[in-house]
């Protein structure tokens, strides 16, 4: 299948298929004899794991270093991390995710506070 039909497929967008392989998330697709990309069910499959991967906060730049694991996760939707914590990659984006927590907690508290103040007027 031609590219906006495997984005189509896997709720993606051609412009996302082609920034995923540009960062080495996806390999580079066959190509029909015209030079268009051609996708396959496998391909379609890999893309929905990269897109779960990323809406459940993993970065890009999280994923780069990993890509040759997407086809564990294809094979097997289920399979877990070995590790039981994760991973330093999942450890790293928990934390990056609690800092930014815990920085919108703050700065919530501080416009609350400010909100409560008596108007100078």
């Amino acid at each position: 299948m031609r590219i906006g039909d495997a984005a189509a497929a896997a709720g993606a967008t051609p412009r996302a298929l082609r920034l995923y392989e540009q960062r080495g998330l996806l390999p580079p697709p066959a190509r029909t004899t015209s030079g268009q990309r051609c996708y396959d069910s496998t391909d379609v499959a890999r893309i929905r794991v990269i897109r779960t991967l990323l809406s459940l906060g993993l970065t890009i730049e999280d994923l780069r270093g990993h890509a040759e694991s997407f086809d564990l996760l294809v094979a097997d939707p289920a399979r877990r991390c070995a590790n039981a914590s994760g991973g330093p990659v999942v450890r790293r984006r928990l934390a990056a995710l609690d800092a930014e927590i815990a920085r919108l907690t703050r700065l919530r508290a501080a416009l609350a506070a400010a909100a409560l103040r008596p108007s100078a007027d």
